[in-house]
């Protein structure tokens, strides 16, 4: 019997205690469903997950994955490396390391020179978004926008499983001086106390729910005893839903995690937990059913975020299921971005357009309560900006998007017009509407006049 202390809400669960296992390319042939790939896919994972972050764990395997779908189910997409996430060049330069034999450190060099090609840390993070203290950086926190401010504990820089599309895909490889982790809580608790804009702090990784309860209810302990009055709201950024809800149900220091996050609660803070769910089929185990309705007794709330991915969910009925059921469970459907420019990103990206018409067909068939999502979205260096759709302006069709977080605070909530371009995957990919050289936000000395003017009558 799994309980939290007496004077909590919590349901109680009489559950078997799952022990976790993880698998990576160490113990590759533990996995024996793997007998249904063949040969060659099996050295497919071997050469792409000698570059790209390679885990999963049982409870995937086990569950999450169809084995008769193999390779096109949605899950084993999101969880095992496939050939074509590197390029050509790159898989036939490891792929011969690994054939001829070479040294285990030589292939590591190899594979981290290959890593240093793929943009390991875009839109600014090791450099733009690190903020200051007494003159020193601190490492380990970002603080991109007014509000919000990042940390990365160290203990949490790693998950239950990796996903494919990973964005921040370097914090579990080699290239050490590219991760972002810090362990000094009063470093961190300094710095927001002399910044009163911020409102929210967001725990991130990596997977903070792969620390101990002991470890994680510690960190929290110390923010919530400094007593920041500006500090509003405590997020947390997990996969642990998906990829291991055993976390909140079964595992020896469930309760501990559950009594932590309903200590937030009572300071008078929202407990914001932000879940990936990149497929409805992470929705569907009874499990996870569980372990969402125990983080929601606490008082916590469930938001609900993914990319959309080429190959696993790029079909506006898997966001309308997924949305609708996530609705259904109490959860708040939140972002739908689009993948980073990062990593394995050829494999994956889907064009702006497309994101968008995916994410509209899916909007347009579900209920109120589902409507809170926003997207498309990019995470970019400039900020968060949403397709808001497209538009005839001075008989011209043109792209319409906004900022929903800028590194100016004046750019929020701003349209803006871009030319149609079908083959663009970033904002980097748009040129402004209407022969304008720069977008308002690429010179902050130059302001768009000619597109304000026009916004000002589109949205009069």
């Amino acid at each position: 019997m799994f309980f939290a202390n007496k004077k909590s809400d919590y349901t109680l669960f009489s559950e078997k205690s799952i022990s976790y296992r993880s698998f990576g390319l160490h113990n590759l042939k533990n996995i024996p469903l793997l007998e249904n790939l063949t040969p060659e896919e099996i050295f497919d994972i071997k050469v792409v997950g000698t570059v790209l972050p390679f885990k999963v764990n049982n409870y995937i395997i086990e569950n999450l994955i169809n084995w008769n779908n193999i390779p096109k189910d949605p899950i084993f997409q999101l969880t095992f490396p496939q050939k074509k996430m590197l390029n050509q060049q790159h898989y036939n330069i490891i792929a011969n390391a690994i054939e001829t034999g070479k040294p285990k450190l030589e292939i590591i060099e190899i594979a981290n020179q290959i890593r240093r090609e793929l943009n390991p840390h875009p839109a600014g993070q090791l450099n733009d978004n690190v903020p200051e203290y007494k003159g020193r950086k601190l490492n380990g926190i970002q603080h991109k926008y007014n509000e919000t401010v990042l940390f990365f504990p160290k203990q949490g820089q790693t998950c239950h499983a990796y996903c494919t599309f990973c964005f921040r895909w370097p914090q579990f490889t080699h290239l050490d001086d590219v991760k972002i982790s810090s362990n000094e809580i009063h470093e961190l608790i300094k710095y927001i106390e002399v910044h009163p804009e911020v409102t929210d702090l967001l725990i991130t990784g990596g997977d903070p729910m792969i620390m101990s309860g002991k470890i994680f209810s510690n960190y929290i302990n110390q923010i919530l005893y400094a007593n920041i009055k500006h500090l509003h709201t405590i997020r947390i950024g997990s996969k642990s839903l998906s990829y291991w809800p055993y976390r909140f149900v079964t595992d020896r220091d469930s309760d501990l995690i559950l009594r932590t996050f309903e200590k937030v609660v009572k300071s008078g803070r929202q407990l914001s937990f932000i879940a990936h769910f990149s497929h409805y089929n992470e929705l569907r185990t009874e499990i996870v059913k569980k372990a969402i309705s125990r983080i929601l007794s606490t008082g916590a709330v469930i938001r609900t975020q993914s990319p959309v991915l080429r190959y696993v969910n790029d079909d506006p009925m898997v966001w309308e299921i997924m949305w609708k059921e996530q609705v259904k469970l109490g959860m708040v459907p939140y972002y739908m971005f689009i993948p980073r420019d990062t990593g394995a990103k050829e494999y994956f990206k889907i064009s702006l357009i497309d994101a968008y018409q995916i994410f509209r067909d899916a909007f347009m068939n579900v209920g109120g309560n589902a409507r809170t999502v926003r997207g498309p979205v990019m995470s970019c260096y400039p900020g968060k900006i949403q397709i808001l759709g497209i538009s005839r302006i001075l008989n011209e069709d043109v792209l319409v998007l906004t900022f929903i977080q800028g590194r100016n605070p004046e750019w929020t909530n701003k349209p803006f017009l871009a030319e149609i371009n079908f083959d663009a995957y970033w904002i980097d990919d748009l040129k402004p509407a209407f022969g304008e050289q720069n977008f308002f936000f690429e010179n902050k000395f130059r302001p768009n006049y000619y597109i304000d003017q026009l916004m000002v009558s589109l949205f009069d």
